[in-house]
């Protein structure tokens, strides 16, 4: 029996067939992982954010923590959506000196309004924070999106929300966002000495792609190349302003 599981639900006051709805499967189903089946990932993942939980949480023995690769190579992951949710806020609730996002669109980060929320208390704690994201009227935007199978004019749009999304926090003393021209090997999220890289590949979505979780030793570690990546992105790329209008950029480029 998943005891966990019964007491988030009776927590969220949802029925069996409530949480089914939700996730498009079989009641049946539900009551198996009520029984002790552990559900497959992305429906792990599904029921901790309805539940407003964390997936540790409800299986435990399914979420076992990844030994260290090395000295400087913490973990390595299949997918980006493997990465544990806890992991990404650990990451950057114990930053204290520097935050980068460096991404195309870093939807997924935007839509979380918890780790906005945390980037700006970091901001507002002292730790200096750098959003990079794609210039919509780039052609490697554009080129990724094709790349990636869902079409340039969905990979502009996804930029376009993002820009919306994280705009506001330049509000917050601190926090500095700019748009850049380049191309994108690797998605990048740094938080002190601590570096998460997805790994991009053609024609895989980035949320397929593995991730590595790196840790800065010294100037000859892996995460060095990364570092060195954000910096010389940074000083290419363009300030966002605050009267930016993303989709009438998007338009003037066609």
């Amino acid at each position: 029996m998943n005891d966990n599981l019964r007491h988030a639900l009776a927590q969220a006051r949802m029925r069996t067939i409530d949480l089914a709805t939700h996730l498009a499967v079989d009641p049946k189903t539900v009551d198996r992982w009520l029984k002790g089946r552990i559900p497959h990932p992305r429906h792990r993942w599904a029921v901790a954010d309805l539940l407003n939980t964390n997936e540790t949480d409800l299986w435990p023995e399914a979420t076992q923590p990844h030994r260290p690769i090395g000295p400087d190579i913490k973990a390595i992951y299949p997918h980006r959506w493997t990465v544990p949710q806890p992991l990404w806020h650990q990451l950057f609730a114990n930053a204290t000196h520097h935050i980068d996002i460096l991404v195309y669109s870093g939807l997924f980060l935007a839509e979380n309004t918890g780790i906005l929320h945390l980037i700006t208390q970091r901001a507002k704690a002292g730790a200096q924070v750098r959003i990079m994201l794609g210039d919509p009227t780039s052609p490697h935007v554009a080129a990724r999106g094709t790349d990636e199978g869902i079409g340039p004019d969905l990979m502009t749009a996804r930029i376009n929300n993002a820009i919306k999304l994280y705009q506001p926090l330049q509000h917050a003393d601190g926090i500095e966002i700019r748009l850049h021209r380049t191309t994108l090997y690797n998605s990048i999220y740094r938080a002190d000495d601590h570096i998460l890289v997805n790994l991009h590949a053609y024609a895989t979505p980035a949320a397929q792609a593995p991730v590595m979780h790196l840790h800065t030793q010294d100037d000859t570690s892996t995460a060095t190349t990364y570092l060195t990546s954000i910096e010389h992105t940074w000083a290419s790329a363009t300030p966002l302003t605050q009267s930016s209008d993303p989709e009438r950029m998007t338009k003037i480029q066609k």
